[in-house]
């Protein structure tokens, strides 16, 4: 009878641990929606008077069924329009983001805000991570590649 139970408790303990690590795998919490948006010619391409109002965007690029990259835009309040990947080095497995307060994004994981004028300014640490953007006439370009690349802080 102890045999058996003993069994029965590592059976029980190991399917436990399994769903414990892999269920967090695929885990998506964010709780701020995002748009889904694609490509076209290699670009995400925005029109610039589309973030006039100085809120953050937030955006979903999926790559695959089980690889997909957030990201946000937003104008700031010395008028430059900015653009991170919606997550940092450090909260990255949490797979939360950012929510925009004020001038403000506020980690969603650890709570640490930052500042609308230092996005893509400073880097590392918690603080959104850059993406490289230009802005072509009226429109604000990013390229998909460099979103892409970003999916390292997704898995």
């Amino acid at each position: 009878m102890k045999i058996h139970t003993s069994i029965s408790t590592i059976i029980a303990l190991c399917a436990v641990a399994l769903l414990a690590f892999s269920a967090p795998v695929y885990a998506w919490n964010f709780t701020v929606p995002a748009q889904e948006v694609k490509p076209v010619n290699g670009a995400f391409v925005f029109p610039v008077a589309s973030f006039a109002d100085g809120k953050a965007h937030h955006f979903q690029y999926t790559i695959s069924p089980k690889e997909r990259v957030r990201f946000f835009i937003v104008k700031s309040t010395d008028g430059v329009v900015r653009a991170a990947l919606d997550a940092c080095e450090v909260c990255k497995a949490s797979k939360k983001g950012y929510v925009q307060q004020g001038n403000d994004m506020i980690c969603i994981n650890c709570g640490l805000k930052f500042r609308t004028d230092k996005v893509n300014e400073v880097r590392g640490g918690c603080n959104p991570h850059p993406l490289k953007r230009t802005i072509q006439g009226d429109k604000l370009v990013i390229n998909a590649q460099e979103v892409a690349e970003g999916l390292v802080y997704f898995r």
